[in-house]
């Protein structure tokens, strides 16, 4: 017996705040759970949000196209990732057809950062400019180096692409302003 997952998830239309935070790893148990690998540290969005969107996988087998709504009943950690199951994903064979399916949460449903921390994907595309006003570019990406952050900024100079990298700790960055999408940096264009 073949399952298809449109006769247990809906269809839908991807939100237009839609962040894709995580995966679907393997079946996890025989009642329908299975293992979640998230992009980043910060997993508060996947527990704080009871439906996911979910995107066809990127490689290997794809049992279904377009976005799929599926609401989550429980997620939680196990070992060092996170396990998760929805009431519509009854078994093992079910929940087999969901790896590799690409998770959207909306922006929207993630819980308020604390005081002077900042989800990744507000911080893509601010503007950044040192405390001499000089643009260095743009939040491109960001990369977890350890026990720090770096932005990648990208600029535009002499008609070709710069790189920049700048640590974002505070002893290099004095202002992050979400709303106004700009960031000042205590850093200098050569360095």
């Amino acid at each position: 017996m073949s399952i298809d997952l449109t006769s247990l998830l809906d269809t839908a239309s991807l939100p237009e705040d839609a962040v894709e935070v995580a995966r679907i790893g393997e079946a996890w148990g025989i009642k329908g759970w299975f293992r979640v690998i998230p992009y980043n540290t910060l997993t508060e969005a996947l527990f704080a949000c009871k439906q996911w969107y979910l995107l066809p996988a990127e490689r290997g087998a794809r049992h279904f196209s377009g976005t799929l709504t599926m609401p989550v009943a429980q997620v939680r950690e196990h070992g060092d990732g996170l396990v998760a199951h929805s009431r519509s994903i009854a078994d093992r064979n079910a929940s087999e057809l969901l790896k590799g399916a690409r998770i959207c949460v909306p922006r929207s449903a993630f819980p308020p950062p604390e005081e002077g921390e900042f989800y990744w994907v507000d911080l893509i595309g601010c503007a950044v400019s040192n405390r001499e006003g000089v643009a260095l570019g743009a939040v491109r990406d960001l990369l977890a180096t350890g026990p720090q952050t770096t932005l990648v900024l990208e600029a535009q100079e002499d008609d070709k692409t710069v790189e920049r990298l700048i640590p974002f700790v505070a002893a290099f960055i004095d202002e992050v302003d979400v709303a106004g999408k700009r960031i000042i940096a205590d850093w200098q264009p050569d360095y």
